[in-house]
């Protein structure tokens, strides 16, 4: 599972998704560019064949910018390109791997609770275990799914839990997957429904011992 069922937690992942899709492909471009530049830069041979000056840059940048190329002329031109290689390379990992320490382990350990949660919560032992886990939120969480129960409190929440009431089990466990932005499953269509408890039967104690004689029809004496 990749995004959530809930709209609004949809649509934030899918936004979250996009900006990291372009932040990317911006510094991937400007790594390029920036590749390229220098390797022009390293050929001062192109340089010098041009006379005008750069557009866009004043005179004074267009003759820092050949005495640079002067200055690169005399190194090694592998290490020259290794160089901006590296350069280039730094320039899209820096940026881009600050934003994906923040972004991806968060959006891995989503998808690895939404998976576990949406597991557990298509039978009724695992619907237990959201309702734990929903337990152990912060108070003000707990107060908020509380609220929504006439006359519950966070107390009382966890005595029902205790007790294996209905109402707060199913109450604690769509916090939890509320949480997630997932929606309550069905229960596994395997599982057998709870079964009536079987009616009392009245016993009949046995009569006692001589009595079991049936009488006699025609009344002998």
């Amino acid at each position: 599972m990749w995004y959530a069922q809930n709209s609004a937690r949809r649509t934030h992942q899918l936004v979250g998704d996009a900006v990291v899709f372009l932040w990317t492909a911006l510094w991937a471009t400007a790594a390029v560019l920036t590749y390229r530049l220098a390797c022009l830069l390293a050929l001062p041979k192109a340089l010098q064949e041009r006379r005008a000056p750069f557009p866009l840059i004043g005179g004074s940048v267009d003759t820092a910018v050949r005495r640079l190329t002067d200055a690169v002329d005399a190194m090694d031109p592998v290490l020259v390109r290794v160089g901006v290689a590296v350069g280039a390379l730094a320039l899209f990992l820096v940026p881009v791997g600050l934003l994906l320490v923040v972004w991806l382990p968060r959006r891995l350990r989503w998808i690895r609770q939404a998976g576990a949660a949406r597991n557990l919560a298509a039978s009724d032992d695992g619907r237990d275990l959201l309702a734990l886990r929903s337990l152990l939120r912060p108070l003000d969480e707990l107060a908020g799914t509380a609220s929504e129960i006439p006359g519950a409190t966070p107390g009382s929440l966890a005595w029902g839990w205790r007790q294996g009431d209905p109402e707060v089990l199913e109450a604690l466990a769509g916090a939890e997957l509320e949480r997630l932005g997932l929606e309550a499953p069905p229960l596994d269509a395997g599982e057998a429904p709870p079964m009536d408890p079987p009616e009392p039967v009245e016993l009949i104690a046995p009569s006692p011992p001589g009595d079991d004689r049936t009488p006699d029809p025609h009344g002998v004496s």
